[in-house]
């Protein structure tokens, strides 16, 4: 049996790769670029170096800024008519993962019309839109290498899951350097994401021999960074193993799918609007422990690879560490619960089952060692609170 592996066509990993969007976008035939962004990016100057570069070569670039965390159906409208009305023949996707999710978004609708609900999951897009250079600037959501995007329908607090060929980007340029202006808190947030993603490609139903490489070196290189870039933000050396650490979680995800920690995430997100990356945090202990029996093995191997089980240890003994380090992980990174983060506990229990049906049918769950049942997921859910 074989597997079929989506990469972007250019991978350009270290310190000032992203300068390398000029040539790159000359090699691609492209002398139009729409910059997609967001207003931080506008303000931290990290746009105009971008634009500058373009320009040094002649290559006029607009900069689109309005995307928005957690983007949705109305956020990206902006963009779409921007894209039909500018004659813009290439994107550039500057920023974290909600400004690259809206660039692949606004890629397709902006190139084919249509409501984005047309390209949800299960349908898988193969149609090729506007090309991307993605430019990351966390080191978390992998998705200048994946074949995903997720936006939000507003309309009725659904995170719709859209995936295929389509959604790649072209290029994908890592320059760690981006990522050190960025505070602690998104720090540990797109942190523990990147981590989540590399575990749940490794335990993944759909795991390969190639993503399972990608996702234990992912793991080698982003546990034991994990608290340094926490603590401290410039440690370059920790920046650079993160970023490629969570690059390489992204690529293993994307070729292996992800699971239930993040079929459970994506409600949570859209019907309270909890950031991406800290709900994974708020959810991976309880369905790691829930898994681990089925896939004592592998979830061992994950505890080995992060460094917090050695290699003699038994399988059970492999696991009790991991279950007591993502613990101690989110302690230390302060992740709040969802009380502390200030979801009213009445509301939540009233949205169980409509985010435990979204969960199932987004298909994640069904990728997980464990499959649960809407009855299982509801009473995950419930242990957030004990």
């Amino acid at each position: 049996m074989s597997t079929q592996i989506i990469l972007p066509r250019i991978l350009q990993v270290g310190e000032n790769a992203s300068h390398a969007a000029p040539n790159i976008l000359t090699s691609l035939g492209c002398h139009r670029p729409l910059i997609i962004t967001d207003k931080m990016m506008v303000q931290l100057g990290y746009a105009d170096v971008i634009q500058s570069m373009l320009s040094e070569q002649d290559v006029q670039a607009d900069i689109f800024d309005d995307t928005v965390p957690e983007p949705t159906i109305a956020s990206i409208q902006a963009g779409v008519e921007k894209v039909q009305s500018g004659n813009y023949d290439s994107i550039i996707a500057l920023g974290g993962g909600s400004p690259i999710d809206s660039a692949k978004a606004i890629s397709i609708l902006g190139k084919f019309g249509g409501e984005m609900r047309d390209f949800k999951f299960p349908r898988i897009v193969s149609e090729m839109g506007l090309p991307i250079i993605a430019i990351p600037t966390t080191a978390g959501t992998g998705s200048e290498v994946t074949k995903v995007t997720i936006i939000t329908d507003e309309k009725n607090d659904e995170k719709m899951l859209c995936m295929g060929m389509g959604f790649m980007p072209i290029a994908a340029l890592v320059d760690y350097s981006l990522t050190l202006s960025l505070p602690s808190r998104t720090t540990a947030d797109t942190g523990i994401d990147a981590l989540t993603h590399a575990m749940e490609a490794y335990v993944s139903k759909k795991a390969s021999l190639y993503s399972d490489s990608q996702a234990l070196e992912a793991m080698r290189l982003i546990a034991p960074n994990l608290r340094r870039v926490y603590h401290n933000g410039a440690d370059k050396e920790a920046r650079k193993e993160i970023m490629l650490g969570a690059t390489l979680a992204g690529i293993a995800f994307s070729n292996a799918s992800v699971a239930l920690v993040h079929g459970m995430s994506r409600p949570i997100g859209a019907a309270f609007h909890v950031p991406h990356g800290l709900s994974n945090a708020m959810l991976l202990p309880t369905v790691t422990e829930y898994s681990i029996p089925a896939a004592t093995k592998r979830y061992a191997d994950c505890a080995r690879a992060m460094g917090v089980a050695k290699q003699q240890d038994d399988d059970s003994s492999a696991n009790e560490k991991l279950l007591n380090e993502l613990k101690a992980l989110n302690d230390e990174l302060q992740v709040p619960t969802l009380e502390q983060f200030g979801v009213s506990k009445e509301h939540f229990m009233a949205q169980l089952s409509t985010m435990a049906d979204q969960a199932l049918e987004s298909g994640s769950p069904g990728n997980n060692p464990r499959v649960p049942s809407a009855t299982d997921i509801v009473e995950l859910y419930k242990k957030l609170w004990v």
